[in-house]
């Protein structure tokens, strides 16, 4: 099973999307006999990579934010201590 094929939700698999639904459109009958398998594990890999990245530059946001998060304690920790 995939996610929505919208090409804005995606734009690292969106030729692969266009070519999978033009795919179902030309061979209605044929997609449920492996006509668009092929297709289909593209667009599985290609998912599997945006998800990757994404995953990436979520865990460096985090972390940047963590880092923030612990300097904003220190420094409230020391000005309560200075009171």
């Amino acid at each position: 099973m995939h996610p929505h094929l919208t090409l804005h939700r995606h734009p690292m698999c969106a030729e692969i999307i266009e070519e999978f639904q033009k795919c179902h459109v030309d061979h209605p009958i044929k997609k449920f006999f492996g006509e668009c398998t092929d297709l289909k594990i593209k667009l599985d890999r290609c998912f599997r990579q945006e998800k990757a990245v994404k995953r990436k530059a979520n865990f460096e946001e985090s972390m940047k934010f963590k880092e923030r998060l612990q300097a904003y304690k220190k420094e409230m920790a020391e000005k309560e201590n200075e009171s």
